[in-house]
């Protein structure tokens, strides 16, 4: 074997054990993220069939985060009729959009409630007096979606965006703030907005794509390792 040859193999099995490296990296990644997801779905599920609580007050709303992502939650208020705001929105219904609606809630503060879809921009103007209503606590969206950002001068939404629709609807000044949350309201029968067409699924194919990086990690290894010993073995024959 010349010292050109021996050069060229080691260059080869240095990119491979990098390679190697790199790839179980990611297969192990893949797991943790695994195991991440699994405690995601276990703890939706959990929130998602919990007794229905109190909507969490000002106190509570620095600390709202992935935890609380679709908690059943029961609320009483008063809707502020005319101050809907439209996103756009996909559902098993077709295209159409979200109506979102703020509460005053009998606890003295104001909640988006996403009342529900319709696939034109008519709105039915919602339950006038005290309503009562469950639903699902959901995290602002921020950024806009569908690959487009939200354009609150023109009055277009692609996203549930909390913090701008509060400004684009001059609710900051309501009495015991807005919560920095809006709910999904559960079904209450067909009448627009159809209610209750949250959709609560997470792709789970994190071990699918780890066994993957594992199995072109062995590949790889495996590759080299009979580069190497051919290679050794022609210099000796």
């Amino acid at each position: 074997m010349t010292r050109r040859s021996r050069i060229r193999l080691l260059v080869i099995d240095a990119l491979a054990v990098l390679l190697v490296a790199v790839l179980l990296g990611l297969g192990t990644w893949q797991v943790h993220r695994r195991a991440w997801k699994l405690d995601l779905i276990a703890r939706v599920e959990a929130n998602t069939h919990g007794e229905p609580a109190m909507p969490p007050g000002p106190d509570a709303w620095p600390e709202i985060g992935e935890r609380d992502a679709y908690r059943r939650l029961a609320l009483t208020g008063t809707y502020l009729a005319g101050r809907d705001t439209l996103v756009q929105a996909l559902t098993e219904r077709g295209g159409g959009f979200w109506v979102l609606t703020p509460l005053r809630t009998r606890a003295g503060f104001t909640v988006l409630v996403n009342r529900g879809f319709v696939p034109e921009r008519r709105v039915p103007p919602p339950p006038a007096g005290e309503t009562a209503l469950t639903g699902l606590l959901r995290l602002t969206e921020p950024g806009g979606g569908f690959l487009r950002a939200n354009d609150a001068a023109a009055d277009r939404w692609y996203s549930r965006d909390v913090a701008a629709i509060v400004e684009a609807r001059d609710l900051a000044a309501e009495p015991g703030g807005v919560a920095p949350y809006f709910v999904d309201a559960a079904r209450s029968g067909d009448d627009a907005p159809v209610s209750g067409l949250t959709v609560i699924r997470f792709r789970n194919d994190h071990l699918t794509y780890a066994l993957t990086w594992y199995a072109l990690a062995l590949m790889v290894a495996g590759g080299a390792l009979y580069l190497t010993i051919d290679t050794w073995r022609r210099r000796g024959s």
